[in-house]
């Protein structure tokens, strides 16, 4: 297969090159050679800008684009409209995020999707992020009919993660000592790992598959419990977990994913247990979660030195804990 990727260098578009290149495809990336531009030497790299430099991909012809950095519909519209006559399938990495806040645990692809009030904004925010995924979805679908494939993950997680969200259990875990673990025990979590994401979304390619797919794992119910489990096991470490209920941590405006990564309050909880068997029965196969985690803790120890916004710093966890303590012996 002869493949565009648009981005392919950061994160899940180097986990799909990297794929690609292993199944012998004959790739050829589209970035603006800011985000490490010597990954793959021996791939061919068109240089412009999503937002109006596209001249590079003119005048060629390729079997599937994938587009990996698409967030505004005005931009993947203009992408789109170029590469009509130059591809046969465009695969667009959007979001769980598409769907609207009433989304009912487990929903399918089916589900009705957030709007905006105005639909000419394009400041990608926490508000905004999930209606501009839906309106890129929507444009593509417009100038490609029938010939998209939406992947809508929820968590992308694994090594060379940028946002370390998934990172901080284990690497929580690692530390060690008591730990804040958030909501309840049994709640169902969903994410996955970039790895997977990438074959499947080769082989959809590959197949010449259209539609959109829930592309989250994993295949059977996982729990926080089981999850933070996973991380303790594979950090080795003497780790305690605290559980801590959803009304203290809202009081005190603990940010929801940010802060405590998979976590979400209730009533937005049916994020992480959307339906996946679309995308399972189309092929999407999840490594184990044990893997996953332990990867993911291999390559933090590889880069201990990194800092991310996401996951609570020590003081605050250290006083949230020291506050659910006091509330709970308050209440005896």
């Amino acid at each position: 297969m002869d493949l565009l990727v648009l981005g392919g260098t950061r994160f899940v578009g180097r986990h799909l090159v990297g794929a690609a290149l292993d199944r012998d495809h004959q790739v050829t990336l589209f970035n603006r050679g800011r985000s490490a531009p010597d990954l793959f030497p021996e791939v061919e790299t068109l240089r412009g800008d999503r937002d109006g430099d596209l001249p590079a991909l003119r005048g060629r012809k390729w079997d599937a684009v994938v587009d990996t950095c698409g967030y505004v519909p005005r931009v993947v519209r203009a992408s789109a409209e170029l590469l009509a006559d130059a591809v046969d399938r465009y695969v667009f990495v959007s979001s769980i995020s598409v769907y609207d806040e009433s989304l009912p645990p487990g929903a399918d692809e089916s589900a009705p999707v957030a709007v905006l009030d105005d639909e000419s904004v394009e400041e990608v925010t926490g508000e905004t992020y999930g209606a501009l995924k839906a309106l890129c979805e929507q444009a593509a679908e417009e100038i490609l009919p029938g010939r998209v494939i939406s992947v809508r993950p929820g968590l992308i997680v694994g090594p060379h993660d940028p946002t370390g969200r998934f990172a901080y259990w284990p690497r929580r875990a690692a530390r060690g000592g008591e730990a804040l673990a958030p909501g309840r025990p049994e709640r169902p979590v969903q994410f996955v790992d970039a790895r997977d994401l990438a074959l499947w979304i080769l082989a959809m390619a590959e197949r010449g598959e259209a539609g959109a797919y829930n592309a989250i794992g994993p295949k059977s119910e996982l729990t926080m419990d089981h999850l933070l489990e996973a991380c303790a096991n594979a950090a080795g470490s003497d780790v305690s977990f605290a559980w801590v209920d959803d009304a203290f941590l809202e009081e005190r405006t603990v940010e929801p994913f940010t802060e405590l990564p998979l976590w979400l309050p209730e009533e937005n909880a049916s994020l992480l247990a959307v339906d996946n068997s679309r995308a399972v029965a189309a092929g999407l196969e999840f490594r184990p979660v044990e893997e996953t985690v332990r990867d993911v803790l291999e390559y933090e120890r590889d880069i201990e030195d990194a800092v991310y916004d996401a996951g609570l710093d020590s003081k605050k966890e250290h006083g949230l804990l020291e506050a659910w303590r006091e509330e709970r012996a308050g209440t005896r």
